[in-house]
């Protein structure tokens, strides 16, 4: 089992990165809260992690905290949520919101993620009522600079396709975004953009 690694970030393309720790390139999938508050490429980064075994391959997945793969982990033990779901829900909503939507079953705060609908929300709701334990409130993510300008917007349409949104939801949540603008911001400022739509 791959609990953690620790190396250095080579590559970052939502919502995969690529880090490399004992001469091993890792490949990871890690949620938008944890892609946006990655150092630049070249800096070192250390994630928790979590390694599954399917039919059609070997996944590992990244996280910030621990508290996130936790989550990440309640998630994916309800029936008919797979990974990709579990990680567009941890994208979608901070863990400290979840656990709000979650304590006060405001199913709202959920279908608002794309690929969960109402059905899907309220079950989430009841299935993890009084499994994501106390939690800490969300630590404010800092932007990394570093990264050049250009290809930043394919970047950040990518990670919103990779939600889940479609091109059109994702061109018009980008519409506001300078062309400076980071990919950890410009996802950031997209998503809260969808929040509205």
């Amino acid at each position: 089992m791959i609990g953690r690694i620790s190396g250095i970030l080579l590559e970052k393309k939502p919502p995969q990165i690529l880090v490399e720790a004992g001469d091993i390139g890792y490949e990871i999938d890690v949620p938008m809260s944890t892609f946006c508050d990655l150092p630049a490429c070249g800096e070192k980064v250390a994630l928790y992690t979590h390694f599954a075994v399917r039919e059609d391959g070997h996944f590992l997945y990244g996280f910030a905290t621990n508290e996130e793969r936790a989550v990440f982990r309640q998630l994916i033990k309800i029936s008919g949520i797979g990974a990709r779901t579990a990680l567009s829900v941890l994208s979608g909503l901070p863990v400290s919101e979840l656990a709000q939507a979650v304590a006060f079953q405001k199913s709202d705060r959920l279908v608002t993620i794309p690929g969960i609908g109402k059905k899907t929300a309220e079950r989430l709701l009841l299935e993890l009522r009084g499994k994501l334990g106390p939690v800490s409130d969300t630590l404010e993510q800092t932007p990394h600079s570093g990264v050049s300008a250009s290809g930043n917007r394919a970047d950040i349409l990518n990670a919103l396709l990779g939600l889940g949104y479609n091109e059109r939801e994702a061109l018009t949540a980008m519409k506001g975004l300078i062309d400076t603008v980071n990919v950890a911001d410009g996802i950031r400022m997209a998503l809260k953009q969808l929040m509205k739509i």
